[in-house]
């Protein structure tokens, strides 16, 4: 447990020292992303985006068990 903890807090740490670069992807903009505009009313509901990052970090966790 503490292994995977200080592995996360380093995996957090690069993702917020590169997130200028990664901004510039185009993850939340993917097809499939849900985008509803009204007058008054906006939702965005990041479906692809979601289902990416669910497999990426399952690959991961998979490949560190091993």
């Amino acid at each position: 447990m503490q292994q995977l903890l200080i592995t996360l807090g380093i995996i957090f740490l690069v993702l917020g020292i590169i997130w200028p670069w990664l901004s510039q992807l185009p993850f939340g903009r993917l097809p499939g992303d849900i985008h509803i505009e009204r007058e008054n009313f906006s939702f965005y509901f990041p479906l692809m985006t979601g289902l990416l990052i669910s497999i990426v970090l399952t690959l991961i966790l998979w490949w560190m068990r091993k």
